[in-house]
């Protein structure tokens, strides 16, 4: 039996309404397998976003179809695609999104509270996470400590913790300098030898030059780029 791909787009597209209906993704045909890197690069306005909420459940195609790990999500209920969204995607942002007043590790036990790792297992998946990203001297620490690098690894460490099915990371180096960028870039690799399924999305042609895939968006299209 096939294993299914972990993101399938098939002809998905977003159209917003209004007075002037913007067709945002135009019908898009995607497949991310298990193990992939892949890089979705293009300038602002182009439809990443779009793109992002779509494959992060956080928006639904106005046409078309997604399916998440063989699962057709358009069957899923509100509560049902929080829950699967928990469970099954890792999100690292640009801006970290760290709760300034909780310590290294209780964000990254934050996110157990919303992906089902049972309670007994949250503290030891917590520690083994930051360890992964080289935070493990950093329990206690509040993100304001930290380097721009170390608090999204930290951000990194809270998007495995439940082991997710695929990692969506948004931009995860516009806010960090060229030194920073490749450290994470570098953790992403390791993470992706491990088996972790990443998309990165980027306006950054360096950044999206490490993934193993890329894929162009422009005026709401996606094609493949060489």
């Amino acid at each position: 039996m096939s294993v299914p791909a972990v993101i399938e787009l098939r002809q998905a597209s977003r159209t917003f309404s209004g007075h002037t209906p913007v067709q945002a993704l135009r019908p898009t045909d995607l497949v991310v397998e298990r193990g992939d890197y892949v890089s979705v690069v293009g300038p602002s306005g182009s439809g990443k976003s779009t793109l992002l909420n779509l494959l992060g459940l956080l928006d639904r195609p106005t046409g078309g179809s997604y399916l998440l790990d063989g699962l057709d999500t358009g069957t899923l209920s509100e509560d049902d695609r929080a829950t699967v969204r928990g469970g099954r995607i890792g999100f690292v942002f640009q801006s970290f999104h760290l709760l300034p007043h909780r310590t290294v590790l209780e964000n990254v036990l934050l996110a157990t509270l919303y992906s089902g790792v049972p309670r007994r297992e949250r503290h030891e998946r917590a520690h083994a996470a930051l360890e992964r990203v080289g935070l493990s001297n950093r329990l206690d620490f509040s993100p304001a400590v930290l380097s721009g690098g170390e608090r999204q690894r930290v951000a990194v460490a809270r998007a495995v913790i439940a082991a997710p099915q695929v990692l969506l990371a948004d931009e995860p180096t516009g806010n960090l300098d060229s030194t920073t960028t490749a450290g994470v870039l570098d953790l992403f690799d390791e993470l992706h030898a491990d088996g972790l399924t990443l998309v990165v999305i980027t306006h950054d042609s360096a950044v999206s030059a490490r993934a193993r895939r890329r894929v162009r968006i422009a005026d709401g299209t996606l094609r493949e780029a060489s």
